[in-house]
């Protein structure tokens, strides 16, 4: 039951059909086949006589399909050749962190889960420019690759979801209350409100989420807010929630855009669309994160801001168990966001200490989640 108005790229690793881009059938898409998929050639649609289509990348999720289409949007309104049909491809693939559900992002390696296909198939020449969530993508990428675009960022808070009308925020919630995240940074900040709660792994698309909700698995529940405005579906969020209560991850809510470093037809495209103080702060952000080596066993939040011409900078790293948070508030010129995150994260990591970090790298999975799989 795949839609053939979406191209289902296969590329080396092995991927399956993306079952949740059907949602988006109605949404119009170039026909395309991976090369060699169905034992035929690709097949394309009234191509421009001008040149080939723009292939665009994107893992299959409804969230993500989303942000392809917005930057597919935002590519025909910039570039009138890309609005012929046939112009412009949506190369939908699965990768490995779509793929296992049942374990928790640490479990599973971390970061790159969801960009290892992308990855490959950019380097492979399936497509030209990969649409990430920028919190996804790790610090480092492949030789051979940039990432230098990011669209306009959306609001880059958590939103609180709760099962229960008479409960409006965190704070309601009773003790032992079951919560649904798959986020070391949520749960270690959520502890931290309320040692007594009960954070249970909860991965899985928006959607996904939201019915083990309303199905009664867990009592409440957090998520982006920018995702769930990206798929108009904010009016599901009972509360959002302000960076005292709950810091955001590093890259919350931006859009990037990757491509290969010497196609310079692609990066004509991108860097069009990049708005300079989104990628000003994720830079800052990102630099936070590089310094302190993060990964999925440390619970590292880091937001920057341009108030008043100033960027403006906040960081955090905790144990898992909520019982010690490290936080820093760095504030400085736009030009200086690199150095200011570096700074930040390595001002974090020198408070901590070198055994919070051997701690959290001796830790089990198990040992650092405290979580059941639901």
């Amino acid at each position: 039951h795949t839609n053939p108005k979406i191209n289902y790229k296969k590329p080396a690793a092995k991927m399956k059909f993306v079952q949740t881009a059907i949602l988006f059938a109605t949404l119009p898409v170039t026909l395309a086949f991976a090369p060699g998929a169905f034992g035929t050639e690709r097949l394309t649609t009234a191509l421009n006589a001008e040149g080939q289509p723009l292939r665009i990348g994107t893992r299959g999720s409804p969230l993500a399909l989303a942000q392809a289409y917005e930057t597919r949007k935002r590519l025909q309104e910039n570039f009138p050749e890309l609005r012929e049909e046939g112009m412009i491809e949506i190369c939908v693939m699965k990768t490995q962190g779509d793929m296992i559900l049942d374990k928790s992002l640490m479990e599973l390696g971390g970061k790159g889960l969801f960009t290892k296909e992308l990855d490959t198939a950019l380097l492979g020449d399936e497509v030209d420019i990969c649409v990430h969530s920028m919190k996804d993508v790790p610090t480092w990428l492949p030789d051979g690759t940039i990432l230098p675009c990011n669209l306009p960022r959306e609001t880059t808070n958590d939103a609180f979801i709760s099962g229960d009308e008479n409960i409006k925020c965190i704070a309601d919630l009773p003790d032992n209350a079951v919560i649904g995240t798959a986020s070391l940074r949520r749960q270690s900040q959520l502890l931290a409100q309320n040692p007594t709660f009960k954070c249970v792994n909860f991965r899985g698309n928006v959607q996904t989420r939201l019915r083990k909700l309303d199905d009664g698995v867990v009592d409440a529940t957090l998520l982006a807010i920018a995702g769930l405005k990206r798929m108009s579906m904010d009016g599901c969020a009972t509360a959002v929630l302000d960076w005292e209560e709950m810091l955001p991850a590093v890259a919350q809510g931006a859009i990037g855009i990757q491509c290969r470093s010497d196609d310079d037809r692609s990066l004509k495209y991108i860097d069009a669309l990049n708005h300079p103080e989104t990628k000003t702060c994720v830079d800052c952000e990102r630099a936070f994160l590089e310094a302190l080596d993060g990964n999925c066993k440390t619970p590292i939040a880091g937001q920057a801001r341009i108030i008043d011409g100033e960027l403006v900078f906040r960081g955090m790293i905790a144990m898992p168990d909520g019982t010690s948070q490290y936080k820093t508030e760095k504030t400085g010129k736009p030009e200086d966001a690199v150095k200011i995150g570096r700074e930040a994260g390595e001002e974090l990591k020198a408070e901590a200490g070198e055994k919070f970090f051997e701690m959290m790298v001796e830790m089990s999975p198990q040992q650092v989640l405290g979580q059941i799989t639901k």
